[in-house]
């Protein structure tokens, strides 16, 4: 996770204050209150527990209660905070090695997860008790609040103390990827809203500036402290980078760690001519130049053809607490799409995939695929798929032994389309070729089964227009 609001700063309802990266997906977290932002119940890249505090926010107007001594760091701030948390509910380990000491204590709206019931201004009244009664009682002016906060965490950005306006994720991500904090930039747009043009002109004016900016001296810094990790204990070469598996990465992790301790799986390939669906979508486009599915779509059509003739590659076997297995069968193919994400391999899912034609499947990939690879895929898309078809020919590769998408029970790799010798009615032609690629549960069916599958769709793509005809 990582915030984009900073304690004091004044927030508004509906307005972004975390980016949160769930196992899924990267999601807004917007307030649903207005006001002071009192505790960030979180550090940058920590991770929380589901239910736990993430946002305290203080009404505005609502009394100052920390006093002005503490104001500047002392031990009185600390109890401050712990009493304030104490009263949110937020367990110690949430927040504690926090260098930046809480400044304002007496949140009463706590926003956990993705909002809290209750009015937007309404909040906890229960008194706290211990230190924050006396914090409480020599309650600081907001100026002192306000110097504490410049003084823990510096800022050049908007004055007035309002966290800086951005709406956009990618105007974030563009920030984010060139070290630039958003409270340094002026927003151009309305009401100051922070657009694309306003981070590109900052990240001119850094690369422009003087040598000694505040950035570059980090990065200056930066280098000895990299050459000056200790060697790797494995290789014993220089370690440039550790990096914590979380999110997604470790989501994918787990998935495939648990596929291949699991699942019994086997493979089986054909090479393909596809060169009667590559002519049959030329057609098409002479036709209709921007109504042509693309040919993963063909792809897909054929495959959910060919999972309602062998539905046993459409199920999955679910294991019970007790130890006991079961076949599970669906009425209906969630056909999961691969998609190579910034954020790595995800496999959002076109629902009820039976029921769609060649076009409609185009339009629903194309749709997944961008929410994909934006970061937008909710949780349900990237976990209700029922079989896979993964295009890894568009790496120009022609085939992978892939490994099953757990909990499904079988995975198609399309690889890439190439020019290649064929013999065609005993005569040697150059044809366009792929390679299709089975990998299957060999606990749900066995080899008969999948060649079966695996020859129906070859079929279909090298007749692609009597297949259509059935369809």
């Amino acid at each position: 996770m990582s915030w984009l609001v900073a304690e004091g700063d004044t927030v508004a309802v509906d307005q972004p204050v975390a980016e949160v990266e769930t196992a899924k997906s990267v999601v807004e977290v917007p307030s649903p209150f207005a006001g002071t932002v009192a505790v960030l119940h979180g550090r940058p890249g920590e991770v929380l527990d589901v239910g736990a505090p993430f946002l305290s926010v203080r009404p505005e107007g609502s009394e100052m209660r920390v006093p002005a001594a503490a104001a500047i760091g002392g031990e009185a701030v600390g109890h401050a905070a712990a009493a304030l948390r104490e009263d949110a509910g937020v367990p110690t380990s949430a927040t504690s090695g926090n260098d930046a000491p809480p400044v304002e204590g007496g949140s009463g709206n706590v926003l956990i997860g993705y909002g809290t019931p209750g009015s937007l201004t309404g909040g906890r009244t229960r008194p706290r008790k211990g230190a924050a009664t006396a914090a409480r009682a020599a309650a600081s002016p907001p100026a002192a609040t306000t110097a504490v906060r410049a003084g823990s965490v510096p800022s050049t950005g908007p004055a007035g103390g309002r966290a800086p306006i951005c709406v956009s994720p990618l105007v974030r991500k563009l920030a984010r990827d060139h070290g630039l904090r958003l409270d340094t930039i002026s927003g151009t747009g309305q009401a100051g809203l922070i657009l694309r043009r306003d981070v590109e002109q900052a990240v001119a004016a850094r690369i422009d500036g003087p040598p000694s900016s505040p950035d570059r001296v980090r990065a200056v810094d930066a280098a000895p402290e990299r050459l000056s990790s200790p060697p790797d204990s494995r290789s014993g070469l220089t370690v440039l980078e550790r990096t914590p598996l979380r999110g997604v990465r470790r989501t994918i992790a787990d998935a495939m760690t648990r596929s291949r301790r699991e699942i019994p799986e086997a493979t089986v390939w054909v090479d393909v001519d596809v060169t009667p669906l590559v002519e049959l979508r030329e057609a098409m486009k002479r036709r209709t130049p921007d109504a042509v599915p693309g040919i993963l779509a063909f792809v897909a059509r054929f495959v959910v053809a060919g999972l309602a003739r062998y539905p046993e590659l459409n199920s999955r076997i679910a294991t019970a607490d007790d130890g006991t297995q079961e076949l599970v069968r669906v009425d209906g193919v969630n056909l999961g799409i691969a998609a190579q994400t910034d954020r790595g391999l995800v496999v959002p899912s076109v629902r009820r995939a039976d029921t769609l034609s060649a076009r409609e499947l185009d339009a629903e990939i194309r749709r997944l695929a961008t929410l994909a690879r934006e970061g937008r895929a909710t949780p349900s898309d990237l976990s209700s798929g029922t079989f896979t078809l993964n295009n890894y020919g568009v790496f120009g590769v022609d085939g992978s032994a892939a490994i099953i998408n757990h909990p499904e029970s079988a995975i198609l790799g399309l690889g890439r389309i190439i020019d290649r010798p064929w013999v065609v009615d005993g005569t040697l032609a150059v044809r366009k070729v792929s390679e299709l690629t089975l990998a299957f549960d060999h606990r749900v069916c066995d080899g008969g089964t999948a060649g079966g599958f695996l020859r129906f769709v070859a079929d279909a793509l090298e007749n692609p227009g009597g297949m259509l005809a059935d369809l």
